[in-house]
This record gives C-alpha cells, sequence and structure tokens, in this order.
C-alpha cells in the first residue's frame, strides 16, 4: 500500500495539468499546513514566529519545471523581492531555489545568467543561497551552476546531496568545499541511477552524513527521522565536531515540537519555509515521501486525531475530488 500510494503521488506530482488546476483550486488538501502561504509577506510572518523560538529559515518560492523564458524571469524577480525582503525585515534566513524554476529546462546560459542575478544581490546583502537539486537530469548541470556562482560570488552558495543517488558520494567528495545539505531523496527516480530499497537508501544516508560531518565546510543534516537525528548527536559527541559545523533542518509543518526542542537543546537549527502559488508539486512530494505524511495532512484538515488508514483513505478521497476538476 505504501509503494502504491509513493508511486501515485510522484505521478501527480508531475502532472502539469494538476499543477495548473491546483493553482486555480489554492491551498487546499492541507496544503496550508506545510505551505507557508502564497505571498512573500505570509513567508516572512512565519520566519518571524520561527526566529522567536530559536529557529532559523531557509525559504523557497515555489516553482519548477518552468519551459517559458517570461516565466523563468518572472520567477527571478519574485526571488529577488525574496532577497530583499530578508534583507529589510532582518529576519535570519537563507534562499533555496530551483534551477528548473529559473530556465534551466530552457537553456544553460540563460539559467545561469538568472542565477547569477540572484546570486549578485544575495552577495551584496550576505545572504547565503542554497541551490536545491531536484531529478536525475539536472543533476550535473545544477553542480556545474554551482561552480560557477562560486567562482563570482565566493562562499555564497551550496547545494544538496541526495541519498538515494548511486554517486552521492562522488558527488558529496568533489563539494565538501561547500556547505550542504543532506537529504534521502524526493523525485522518482530509475534503479540504473538511484537506490530504491528504503533500507539502502537510509544506510547511504547516514554513511553520507559521517563523511560530511567529518570533511565538509558545514553540513545541514536534512531529516525528520529521529534515530538518525540521534545517530548525529552521538556521532559529533564522540568526534567532537562543533556546533558551528552543522546544524538540523526539517520541513515546515513537520514535527514542529522536535524542532524546537533541537533548537533548545543548542543545536543550530533551520526550517524549510515554501511559499507561493505553484505549491503542487512539493505537496504531492510529501505525501509520496512517507504515509503518515497523507495522516498528518488529513488530521490538520480535519482537526481531529485520525489514525494512518483513515488517514490514507480521507487523503485519497480528498485528492479525488482534485482529480475531478
Amino acid at each position: 500500500m505504501a509503494e502504491l500510494l509513493k508511486n501515485f503521488f510522484l505521478n501527480l506530482s508531475n502532472n502539469r495539468t494538476m499543477n495548473a488546476g491546483a493553482q486555480k483550486f489554492g491551498l487546499k488538501l492541507g496544503a496550508q499546513s506545510v505551505v507557508a502561504g502564497t505571498s512573500i509577506d505570509e513567508a516572512i510572518n512565519t520566519i518571524k514566529q520561527l526566529n522567536d523560538v530559536g529557529i532559523e529559515a531557509t525559504i523557497d518560492n515555489l516553482g519548477e519545471f518552468v519551459h517559458d523564458r517570461a516565466e523563468a524571469i518572472a520567477a527571478k524577480e519574485q526571488i529577488l523581492c525574496v532577497v530583499e525582503a530578508i534583507h529589510t525585515s532582518g529576519v535570519k534566513s537563507h534562499i533555496s531555489i530551483k534551477p528548473s524554476q529559473l530556465g534551466l529546462d530552457i537553456d544553460y546560459d540563460f539559467c545561469l545568467e538568472n542565477v547569477l542575478d540572484i546570486a549578485a544581490k544575495a552577495y551584496e546583502y550576505g545572504i547565503f543561497i542554497n541551490l536545491d537539486q531536484e531529478n536525475y537530469s539536472r543533476l550535473h548541470a545544477t553542480f556545474t551552476i554551482l561552480e560557477a556562482v562560486h567562482a563570482q560570488y565566493p562562499d555564497i552558495a551550496g547545494t544538496v546531496i541526495q541519498a538515494y543517488f548511486h554517486e552521492a558520494m562522488d558527488n558529496l567528495k568533489q563539494h565538501t568545499g561547500y556547505r550542504l545539505r543532506l537529504v534521502k531523496g524526493a523525485y522518482k527516480e530509475p534503479g540504473d541511477v538511484a537506490y530504491t530499497d528504503k533500507a539502502a537508501i537510509d544506510a547511504n544516508y547516514v554513511k553520507l552524513l559521517e563523511y560530511s560531518l567529518l570533511h565538509a565546510k558545514y553540513t545541514s543534516v536534512a531529516t525528520h527521522d529521529h534515530r538518525i537525528i540521534a545517530h548525529v548527536k552521538k556521532f559529533v559527541a564522540e568526534h567532537q565536531i562543533s556546533h558551528d559545523r552543522f546544524e538540523f533542518q526539517m520541513l515546515y509543518g513537520f514535527r514542529s515540537d522536535m524542532q524546537k526542542e533541537l533548537a533548545t537543546e543548542g543545536y543550530h537549527f533551520t526550517t524549510y519555509v515554501p511559499f507561493g502559488e505553484d505549491w503542487y508539486g512539493y505537496f504531492m512530494r510529501r505525501l509520496a515521501e512517507r504515509p503518515q505524511n497523507l495522516a498528518l495532512v488529513t488530521k490538520q484538515v480535519f482537526n481531529k486525531k485520525t489514525n494512518t488508514i483513515l488517514g490514507i483513505a480521507a487523503g485519497a478521497f480528498l485528492v479525488g475530488r482534485l482529480l475531478k476538476r
């Protein structure tokens, strides 16, 4: 059942017709519980609340797989507004951007130009940029963009290492001089490039974390898995790794109590705060990652406790409503 649901939601995440319909539908079906609104002001207000409890943020203006130059330029302008809003509001936040949103699927040089425009403004204000990694077809181009940004604006940008890729350790070793976010991976990938077994992905994730914590410039441990978090705590203590060399990261709307708890314990903590009209693909991947996410969303939609089976049933019904629109 879990694998069927995962594939179902991953397939939906790539459906452009559904994406367009979802934008018209608005932040319904529980998306409002994991997406911090549709406007910059809503996102900044959310970040202020996180800052008040000792949590920093990385803000993502949602959008991906853009195939129109005007749309990519509009996305760039919106992200520049986000950078300006971070600066003027004084919130503790950096930004996460997706190359595909900025035209990577249109033309590499066009995308790089857009990213460099953002990097110039971010560099001026001292705001870090994280280049989100997407699916495998965009992996190596994103690393190339990162290196091009670094050549002009040193230390302003970093990227993501996805543990489900077979080559993840090679990618990590080649980029230890950058700030890196380590994740398990959220896109549907074939077995020839990625692990598909959860146990194998988890094992590789831990291996990557240990190497990164020992060798990378800075490591963002992006996971909601309490067992892995406990392992990291033990590992950094045993190897006397300074808290200034790593942080924990989680997604907005998930395990909020644990987020506050880790910040209170003295660990650096960053919450990934997505916002915007183009929330659909992001939301579908969150539902695909774990069946518990669907139960969580359903619980928040109905504002009452529900078990996993009821959550799956109700969530599937709600998604079915959207499919029919």
